[in-house]
């Protein structure tokens, strides 16, 4: 049965009530009952419309979360985004719109955009070499960046560095409690010339870190609020992890809501433009997801033909535990998903990446690319917005060890 508008537009904001329910709710950092607060920027948030009426297909979203929801997968938030329209909005364990989380890796891509704003200002290159730039703000680590003089800023950006950096499991001096984190990078060892092989290693964005505060002339975090977390109407988002220099690290520590994570998505969707503002250069989104020539797989600090199974164009960022910006610009979508799921495996056949490759090819590219048009239908629009309410009320299963950075904030 088709609906009117007027109906359709009583199911949207049905469905909104459904997907962001108790949206003033959230969890308390440690664990304990909800507590009610008012909403944090939720005035400039994304527009939440009935699948259906962007010709999304509400069915296999909803078998989706039915099995997410059966096998406890510690899936947070999970968010589709089509034609700037939020279509799906899923929060587990009474979570809502305004939590924001640990991005890992994910952190990585926005330095990434750091440095393409910077490169439109004339304030870095690609080719630039980076010791040189570190040795005129630390002076006192210029011994250790000896080795390092040919390294250039696309080739940390590429994790093709060719630096060596033995990581110390769980104790290991580079995260969250150094001093300075800068003096702990500088001691990898240029063990191969740069460019040559592809190494992830976490060393490489300490160093961009360093190289954007340096040209920025202020702290990374404080260039990307001003910049980027700003200009894009993003709220409640922290840096966190500065070191005793007053550093933030390049590769990690950011904390975004997921409709934040999904207009960086967007932003990168629509060649570095954000509501008919230039924010980052066009051609600096084109080199940043363009393969390097270490990897068929990654360009600057972005994943490329990742996730998607049928070698159509998708690009985005990856973060440890499963926190994904996943863009898809066939569809002209994003899919944003952050979590706590099994990190057994490598970096390309992780199980938290092998899960999240399931929900987009086997569930969300068949919701965005229906064999038919669908039709909105109250039955549809309802089930979609009990199984939402019923996944809020589901609490998933830590699929590792959680941290103490892994907690949902507000």
């Amino acid at each position: 049965m088709k609906i009117t508008h007027a109906v359709c537009t009583l199911l949207t904001l049905v469905l909104c009530t459904g997907s962001v329910a108790g949206h003033a709710q959230g969890v308390a950092p440690n664990g304990k009952n909800p507590r009610v607060r008012p909403p944090l920027g939720t005035a400039a948030d994304l527009r939440s419309v009935v699948p259906e009426t962007v010709g999304v297909d509400s069915v296999p979203l909803i078998r989706m979360s039915e099995w997410l929801r059966r096998d406890r997968l510690d899936v947070r938030s999970l968010v589709v985004v089509k034609d700037g329209k939020i279509v799906f909005e899923r929060y587990s364990d009474g979570l809502s719109r305004d939590n924001n989380y640990e991005l890992y890796s994910v952190t990585k891509t926005i330095t990434s955009l750091l440095v393409g704003i910077l490169n439109g200002q004339g304030k870095l290159n690609p080719d630039d070499r980076v010791a040189p730039l570190i040795a005129t703000a630390r002076p006192d680590l210029a011994s250790e960046l000896a080795d390092k003089q040919d390294i250039a800023l696309r080739h940390l950006m590429s994790m093709s560095s060719g630096l060596h950096y033995q990581t110390q499991e769980g104790t290991d001096p580079l995260y969250y409690a150094a001093p300075d984190r800068l003096r702990v990078a500088v001691t990898s060892r240029a063990a191969l010339p740069p460019g040559q092989k592809f190494d992830y290693i976490d060393v490489n964005p300490v160093l961009v870190g360093t190289a954007v505060s340096v040209a920025a002339g202020e702290r990374e975090d404080r260039f990307a609020e001003e910049n980027l977390f700003k200009p894009l109407g993003m709220s409640h988002y922290r840096w966190d992890g500065v070191d005793r220099t007053g550093a933030v690290s390049g590769g990690w520590g950011l904390r975004l809501r997921p409709v934040d994570m999904a207009r960086i998505g967007m932003l990168m969707l629509d060649g570095g433009q954000w509501q008919g503002r230039q924010i980052v250069p066009q051609a600096w989104i084109t080199k940043m997801t363009t393969a390097s020539p270490a990897a068929a797989d990654y360009g600057y600090y972005c994943w490329i033909h990742h996730v998607v199974e049928k070698g159509q164009p998708e690009f985005g960022a990856m973060g440890f535990k499963g926190q994904f910006i996943t863009v898809l610009p066939a569809q002209h979508a994003v899919v944003v998903m952050t979590g706590l799921l099994p990190t057994d495996g490598g970096l390309r056949d992780a199980t938290y990446l092998n899960l999240y490759r399931r929900m987009v090819n086997e569930f969300i590219l068949p919701a965005l690319t229906p064999s038919r048009k669908p039709v909105a239908t109250a039955a549809r629009t309802h089930a979609l917005r009990d199984e939402l309410e019923r996944a809020r009320q589901t609490r998933g299963v830590p699929g590792t060890a959680t941290a103490f950075n892994d907690a949902p904030e507000l």
